[in-house]
């Protein structure tokens, strides 16, 4: 019997190495998982060790003619697997040969000293045979693998961790680079930047406007914090200018209103239609399909009623075809859609039947900044579907957190229009400017 341990990854790469050293007709004996590697108990690698045996070929001998000895089996078959049944009667051979007084092969006592059932030789069959069913429960108990099964399941988890662990230390390296970085920065811009972070801003939006702000000045050294502010500040407005949408454009004729529930959607349409009728001097017309919330039409009614506007209610794709058919005189038609549960796909969806894509038409997606920026994120896209053209944020006065709209800027192609600082209407309704952001992202003035 050979007997060889393997230390491999996937129990596929064990089984092409135990074909290769011990041929097709080998066993697995025993398979236990193993880490190694690793720095301070981190980071270490899972393996897996396999003890694989095969009974070697013996060479053809003239064998002397023995007294047959029935020798009861040491392993019950229905118990214990093949492998141990053959270690069992490779045992019980080189019995029959020392009683016989025979000397044994010192290949084949090699392989008896190697099987898991090696022990001194003693002249007793019934002691052997004892001490080899008092291991019958732990080789029962042992899992047996064949070569034909894989582990596929288990490859791709320990995949998974892999990849898991890079990222944290691709992250931790990057966390030690920065702190490197940061040492160098004058304490004048360190101070602009823990602002920042404190404002929501992400880590990698936060480091190019540094980069950038440091490269403005030939000794960062001599950096007053009057200069590191205006740097900063330039950096921010210079990411500002190509993302601001303004308000509606004089060409459309359409615009769809979106956005998860509880984000000032009714509201906002009401301040849109007033700036548009007071200052443009639009004719201005509503329609809703907002019929799930109680009162939602009311709400729209009651704006409409005071602006002088006519007002559509609608359920379904022909209802909306017949309204923009009776408001065809306007000069501009805001829709009032249902605010739906983002995390609901199927809701979500519905909405795509009613925001059909028009000429002169635009998609305003409405976020509030008291949700998080996590949200904010999933919002936009489950809502990037439509397409969408431009965003609104409301409730800037209920919040002195700011980041999360440069955040959402940066990775998505959407343009900031307008911004809401309470609930008057039309009063309360801002189209912001680079300037302004930038002062507010800096604390310098409050919405």
């Amino acid at each position: 019997m050979r007997v060889k341990r393997y230390i491999v990854d996937t129990m596929p790469d064990a089984m092409l190495k135990i074909r290769t050293d011990l041929g097709s007709d080998a066993v697995i004996l025993s398979t236990k998982e193993l880490k190694t590697g690793g720095f301070l108990g981190m980071f270490q690698k899972k393996k897996i060790e396999v003890i694989a045996a095969v009974e070697k070929e013996q060479a053809a001998e003239p064998v002397k003619a023995q007294p047959e000895i029935n020798i009861p089996a040491a392993v019950p078959k229905r118990v214990v697997p093949d492998a141990y049944r053959k270690s069992s009667e490779a045992f019980a051979e080189s019995m029959r040969q020392a009683l016989a007084g025979e000397p044994t092969d010192s290949a084949e006592g090699n392989s008896v000293a190697s099987t898991p059932f090696s022990a001194p030789l003693e002249p007793s069959i019934s002691d052997q045979a004892q001490s080899s069913l008092r291991h019958v429960p732990f080789v029962a108990e042992q899992p047996v693998y064949k070569a034909s099964e894989s582990n596929g399941a288990s490859q791709s988890d320990q995949q998974d961790k892999l990849f898991e662990e890079l990222r944290e230390m691709k992250k931790m390296m990057a966390d030690l680079s920065r702190e490197k970085e940061m040492a160098t920065l004058p304490t004048s811009l360190v101070e602009i930047a823990d602002h920042l972070k404190k404002q929501g801003l992400d880590q990698e939006l936060l480091d190019s406007w540094l980069s950038e702000a440091m490269g403005q000045f030939p000794a960062p050294e001599l950096i007053t914090n009057v200069d590191a502010k205006a740097a900063m500040k330039f950096q921010i407005e210079q990411f500002t200018q190509s993302r601001i949408g303004g308000g509606i454009d004089p060409a459309t004729k359409i615009v769809y209103v979106a956005g998860p529930t509880g984000v000032g959607k009714t509201t906002t349409i009401a301040k849109l239609a007033a700036e548009q009728l007071f200052k443009y001097k639009r004719k201005v017309g509503l329609i809703t399909s907002d019929t799930y919330r109680i009162s939602a039409v009311e709400q729209l009614r009651t704006y409409a009623s005071i602006l002088g506007v006519p007002l559509e209610v609608v359920q379904s794709p022909g209802d909306l075809q017949r309204s923009l058919q009776r408001l065809a005189e306007c000069d501009l038609i805001l829709m009032d859609t249902a605010g739906r549960n983002y995390r609901n796909e199927l809701l979500v969806s519905e909405l795509q039947s009613l925001l059909a894509p028009l000429e002169n038409s635009e998609t305003y997606l409405v976020l509030s900044f008291t949700s998080k920026t996590e949200d904010m994120r999933t919002i936009t896209e489950h809502f990037s579907k439509y397409p969408l053209d431009k965003v609104i944020f409301t409730k800037a006065d209920e919040t002195g957190s700011y980041g999360a709209l440069f955040n959402l800027l940066q990775e998505y192609p959407l343009r900031l229009s307008y911004m809401t600082n309470g609930q008057n209407v039309p009063d309360d309704l801002l189209m912001p400017s680079p300037d302004f952001l930038a002062n507010l992202l800096l604390g310098d003035i409050l919405p």
